[in-house]
């Protein structure tokens, strides 16, 4: 208690020497304070703004599929096998193909290792007339089941197969005919129960009929035979045509794909190059997060020491001085009695009062200036108030150390001699 009561009176006989003291050591704890919330709000800040971007990216990813989701519903298959040596000219201006190849190629397609192309489905179309039906023109469409890519999960087929017995009739025709569920029609001598009809899709679906590929291919004299070949292109960046090209061409020689529904593709593109702008901003926006943080780092990292050993000089040249001004004062209480450890103690015990003083101004003060000078602040943490407060008490002391230890060895005898 009796050093205690020594450091007590000593703060008040001194009151400016212990507020400038306080001043000093404040400083430095707001200035650390002040970078810790800062460089905490930082990390809030980048990572609350990553996580938009990320979410932008997903969101974007999200529209993208969901973009090819409902134009491969509406487009169907985008990609066309065809035999090499079918005139595109003749199947664009007419609408058919007049060319086949083995529908052995969409098993032996299956069975690769394709990556640029799912959904495989063997087709065979014709243009004829319907005699039973007034010899009105229709596209004959034969079908079956999709064939599934065996290294591949497989996938929910884009088109049902038609049952043997069954068709599917386009909405003009269905339309035009008064064709209806279950009606029963004959086409080209067979029989056949009518599936579904289509809504109108406003292409020559309209007046499309979609019979067994099995069947059609009796009809038509084309066993084993089709026309073509239905896939999916998979959603990949690139040159996809190409790279679809190059890949079934060195599967099955004997042939060319060609991609169809180029408007649905370039929205689809579109949305690609959405997705990837949204992964750029994304890229752009770390980097600048980092370069900033990292500013920020690089200056509290030169600010906070100078602070810090400014604070600590300052606090040992006021203690310096003090213990020079009082060296008759010292002389005496070591005159009657008072120790060296105790003197030691006074000096250090008034350093630990103005240590946890200038923490508590410091710390509030980096708290007021982290509010008022930086937008981005968050609550300060334990970090960033025991961190500051072990700061500032440590200044003091350190400050202080080397003037109190020299007034506690000086010799009382001497100092009263000169004196």
């Amino acid at each position: 208690m009796r050093i205690w009561h020594f450091v007590l009176r000593e703060l008040k006989h001194r009151k400016l020497n212990a507020l400038l003291a306080i001043a000093a050591v404040s400083v430095a704890t707001a200035c650390l304070t002040d970078a810790l919330m800062l460089l905490k709000a930082d990390a809030a800040a980048t990572e609350a703004v990553l996580a938009e971007k990320h979410a932008a990216v997903e969101k974007a990813g999200a529209e993208l599929n969901d973009a090819m989701r409902k134009i491969t519903k509406g487009l169907g298959f985008n990609v066309v096998i065809l035999p090499k040596d079918q005139d595109l000219q003749e199947m664009h201006h007419s609408g058919t193909i007049s060319k086949s190849m083995p529908e052995e190629y969409v098993v032996r397609l299956a069975n690769s290792n394709i990556v640029t192309v799912n959904h495989l489905l063997p087709t065979v179309t014709k243009k004829l007339t319907w005699p039973e039906q007034g010899d009105i023109p229709i596209v004959l469409y034969g079908t079956r089941g999709e064939v599934p890519i065996a290294h591949r999960d497989p996938k929910k087929p884009l088109l049902d197969a038609v049952p043997r017995g069954s068709m599917i009739v386009g909405y003009h025709l269905a339309k035009k005919l008064d064709l209806r569920t279950d009606t029963e029609v004959t086409l080209l001598g067979r029989p056949f129960k009518v599936l579904k009809t289509h809504d109108e899709r406003g292409t020559v679906d309209d007046t499309t009929v979609w019979i067994n590929l099995r069947e059609a291919q009796e009809m038509l004299g084309m066993e084993n035979l089709i026309h073509a070949i239905q896939a999916l292109e998979c959603h990949c960046a690139g040159d996809r045509i190409t790279q679809i090209r190059e890949e079934i061409t060195a599967i099955l020689p004997g042939t060319q794909a060609i991609e169809r529904g180029a408007p649905a593709l370039a929205r689809a593109e579109a949305r690609d190059k959405a997705k990837i702008s949204a992964e750029t901003s994304l890229s752009r926006e770390v980097a600048h997060r980092q370069q900033l943080r990292s500013q920020r780092e690089k200056v509290a990292a030169i600010l906070v020491p100078l602070a810090t050993i400014g604070s600590a000089l300052l606090m040992g040249l006021m203690t310096l001085t003090n213990v020079r001004q009082r060296r008759q004062e010292i002389a005496i209480l070591r005159a009657i009695g008072l120790r060296s450890r105790q003197v030691l103690g006074i000096f250090l015990g008034k350093a630990l009062v103005i240590g946890v003083i200038g923490a508590l101004i410091g710390i509030i003060l980096g708290m007021a200036l982290g509010a008022v000078l930086h937008e981005e602040t968050t609550a300060p943490d334990a970090l960033a108030i025991l961190l500051p407060a072990g700061l500032a008490v440590g200044v003091a002391l350190l400050g202080s150390w080397l003037p109190a230890v020299a007034a506690a060895r000086q010799d009382a005898a001497t100092v009263l001699q000169e004196e």
